[in-house]
């Protein structure tokens, strides 16, 4: 990281980003552009859960190749200036990489479901079987990261 006045090593402070953030941006491999798809997630232990469908683009770039770039932001806003050179934005972020899998298990399909409902505040759940075999669960196995603070935070 270039301005390593920003970077944020405070595990507390990097658990509130990954725990509080509502979006994560999956960068997937593919030719001749890179392919980035928004995702709402779930967050335990450093891993990143998602769900979706059962086929498209994004899953034929995992099946290619499963190592993934990903981008969370927590807050966001624009600082204006009377000159317009001085503006700035006041975030926190969190850009690593990590490997990420198809589960196929049924009860591990179900505890990432479990997980992404608890990061979006339901802690009581029922799944129909017959969803849970036919949605797409995702394990983003972080690998590694940087967390980084522009601005005044709150």
């Amino acid at each position: 990281m270039r301005r390593r006045d920003k970077r944020i090593e405070d595990k507390t402070i990097i658990t509130e980003i990954f725990s509080e953030s509502v979006i994560c941006r999956v960068a997937l491999s593919d030719t001749p552009y890179p392919y980035i798809v928004p995702m709402n997630y779930g967050y335990a232990g450093g891993v990143l859960y998602f769900h979706g469908a059962s086929e498209g683009r994004k899953l034929d770039l995992i099946r290619k190749n499963n190592k993934v770039a990903f981008e969370i932001e927590q807050g966001y806003e624009v600082v204006k200036k009377e000159v317009s050179c001085r503006w700035t934005t006041k975030y926190r972020s969190i850009i690593g990489v990590g490997k990420i899998e198809i589960v196929t298990d049924f009860d591990e399909k179900r505890k990432g479901l479990d997980i992404i409902m608890s990061h979006h505040g339901r802690e009581e759940n029922e799944y129909e079987d017959n969803l849970i075999e036919n949605i797409v669960v995702l394990k983003l196995i972080v690998e590694s990261f940087t967390a980084k603070q522009s601005g005044d935070w709150k």
